[in-house]
């Protein structure tokens, strides 16, 4: 057991750039490390489970046959696509090993000119899917009059470009715009609070596209998906709901958009 363990490890630091920087991001000691590796020993149950939380991995899983396991994670081939989609898709493939750390649960927070005043906080889940990482993002929200109502699911596709986190995603429904955000990670090692631009297009009836900062904040395992989504909504912008730092990295800007009489008629 010790050995494939230690041989289905090894096949996963192998796409890490130092075994210094994993031991680094899952916290644990490098000499006891080693001790994985090698196959000298074996992980408690509580270290078991952050190393396999890492790589996004099942705890059994690591205990596999070493050569099923190096099979079932090796790049699925891309199906024969028109020439444009492929170069479109050729930079989305094979990008779970570049984002593995960033894998899991975030509650994005930007304003939008569909809630003036307001911040909106959405669900994301980011996930691996045959060497992709696929995004599922929940929006839901509601006016204290009833005026506006906002339910939205977004599905899209996740890259690391350039050491940017680039995401590009689509209603589920085929009805709406596109949209693309890109993140900005202040350091290799800091995943709790990521931050970038968000270029959409408003879902009130005028469809006014528009670009502002966001944020998103990494949610604790402990915290489960139905408590996630109900937290998810319109605050205002001094809701003590809002956490201090969000409010700060948001800063005081509106977004920036376009109106229908940006472009008279001539």
């Amino acid at each position: 057991m010790s050995i494939a363990f230690s041989q289905n490890l090894r096949f996963l630091c192998a796409e890490a750039p130092s075994i210094a920087q994993v031991c680094r991001e899952i916290g644990l000691n490098r000499q006891q490390f080693n001790r994985y590796l090698s196959g000298a020993g074996l992980p408690s149950a509580h270290n078991l489970r952050r190393i396999a939380r890492h790589f996004a991995v099942a705890e059994a899983d690591l205990f596999a046959d070493p050569a099923r396991f190096a099979a079932a994670r090796r790049p699925v081939a891309a199906p024969n696509l028109p020439a444009p989609l492929t170069h479109l898709g050729r930079g989305f493939a094979d990008q779970a090993r570049h984002l593995r750390r960033f894998l899991g649960s975030y509650h994005g927070y930007y304003r939008t000119p569909t809630w003036p005043g307001q911040v909106l906080r959405s669900l994301i889940h980011l996930k691996e899917q045959d060497g992709h990482v696929v995004s599922h993002t929940f929006e839901r929200a509601r006016a204290a009059d009833g005026s506006i109502k906002q339910r939205s699911v977004y599905q899209g596709l996740v890259a690391l470009r350039g050491g940017r986190i680039c995401l590009c995603e689509a209603p589920r429904n085929d009805l709406g715009a596109i949209s693309e955000t890109i993140l900005m990670p202040e350091h290799p090692h800091q995943i709790s609070y990521l931050q970038g631009l968000v270029l959409g297009v408003s879902a009130g009836a005028s469809r006014r596209p528009f670009s502002a900062r966001t944020v998103w904040l990494r949610l604790e395992e402990k915290i489960t998906a139905r408590a996630a989504l109900a937290a998810t909504g319109a605050l205002a912008q001094d809701s003590p709901r809002l956490d201090p730092k969000i409010r700060r990295l948001l800063g005081a800007d509106t977004p920036l958009t376009l109106t229908p009489d940006v472009f008279p008629p001539s």
